[in-house]
């Protein structure tokens, strides 16, 4: 199973885009842990969403998506 995850900064409520096959929870457990190179000077982070998809390919478009334009209006609209 894969998941789209959507992180929100504590320290300047700025919003991060991501997927992972793990639990979201170890992942933002390795954001908070400073191991991801853009979200280490944003920290700390909390979860304000995420889903799960059958497919790789799913949730990569999805991600993809959501970083676009209309996904990011989308995202601000409906999921946060």
């Amino acid at each position: 199973m894969w998941f789209v995850y959507i992180l929100q900064s504590e320290l300047d409520k700025r919003y991060y885009y991501g997927f992972t096959e793990r639990d979201p929870l170890e992942r933002l457990k390795e954001h908070n842990d400073g191991k991801s190179l853009y979200t280490k000077k944003f920290r700390p982070w909390k979860i304000v969403w995420y889903a799960a998809f059958l497919s790789k390919k799913k949730a990569q478009d999805f991600e993809a998506y959501l970083k676009g334009n209309s996904g990011y209006a989308f995202s601000r609209k409906r999921l946060i």
